[in-house]
């Protein structure tokens, strides 16, 4: 496919996807005379051909009215009835087969609410079909080249009165707005009524609360109080207690010391008295 083609069958599908709401994977509803055109393209791949067109991927459908005409074409077409079985069956509801123009036409409706994208051959149908807005229709050409059809006139008229109705809902929002009302300028006027909020004080230059303790933790810290005010006693009594023994062990040392002194001053003397008797008696 040439470049330039490829770009307008790409905004052409792109009027369907934002205006009517389209996506991929685009549902094509194959007519039995497409097929049979399809099938005279012996080195085309027919189905590659329809992603290609449309620009996105694809879901081929057929309903069982256009495959039973198929059928009833005999074995010749054999091949188109192999083909035909490769897409998707679409129920049509009808519960006896009728032309398959009809079938289309019904599946497709007056507002193609279920986004198909229509591949036929019969140009009346064609004729029929423009005037249901949104309906994407592809053929084959005169030369046998898959071609997407230009939007209907109805199609146009749809996405005009689309892109209308949006400017005019635009439109009702500004109504009350007064030109330059809602611009903030360098000199544009304080909002009425606008106060600023009071600010509360600096969380990290408030004093912080203090918790009050309950009373359980009150009465067990009182107790571990006096606890440890009678075990600073008790330790306080046994240091005194301790400095008055050390004290009778020294007075006791000094009393020894001083009886040891005097027997020994008064054996000295006794030994003394005794020498010098001894003494007088040898001189005797």
């Amino acid at each position: 496919m040439r470049q330039k083609r490829a770009k307008a069958y790409k905004r052409v599908m792109a009027l369907y996807v934002g205006t009517f709401g389209f996506r991929t994977p685009y549902q094509v509803l194959l007519g039995d005379d497409f097929l049979l055109e399809a099938a005279k393209q012996k080195d085309v791949d027919w189905w590659k051909m329809l992603g290609t067109t449309v620009q996105g991927e694809v879901k081929p459908m057929i309903t069982q009215c256009c495959i039973e005409a198929l059928y009833r074409k005999g074995r010749e077409f054999q091949h188109v009835v192999d083909m035909a079985k490769r897409a998707e069956r679409r129920k049509c509801n009808h519960r006896e087969a009728v032309a398959p123009g009809d079938c289309l036409k019904d599946m497709v409706g007056d507002t193609n609410k279920h986004r198909y994208v229509l591949a036929v051959q019969s140009q009346p149908l064609i004729a029929k079909l423009s005037t249901t807005p949104g309906l994407p229709v592809m053929h084959y050409n005169a030369r046998g080249v898959l071609v997407l059809s230009p939007p209907s006139t109805a199609t146009v008229r749809a996405k005009n009165a689309a892109e209308e109705e949006k400017r005019s809902a635009g439109a009702k929002l500004l109504d009350g707005v007064v030109d330059g009302a809602n611009v903030l300028g360098a000199g544009a006027a304080p909002e009425e009524g606008r106060r600023r909020k009071v600010k509360g004080p600096n969380p990290l230059s408030v004093k912080k609360k203090k918790v009050k303790e309950p009373e359980v933790g009150k009465k067990r810290k009182a107790e571990e109080k006096e606890e440890e005010e009678e075990r600073e006693k008790e330790e306080a009594g046994d240091d005194e207690g301790r400095r008055k023994k050390k004290r009778k062990r020294g007075r006791g040392k000094g009393a020894v010391a001083t009886a040891i002194a005097e027997i020994n001053a008064a054996g000295g003397i006794g030994f003394g008295a005794q020498g010098s008797d001894a003494s007088g008696s040898d001189s005797e």
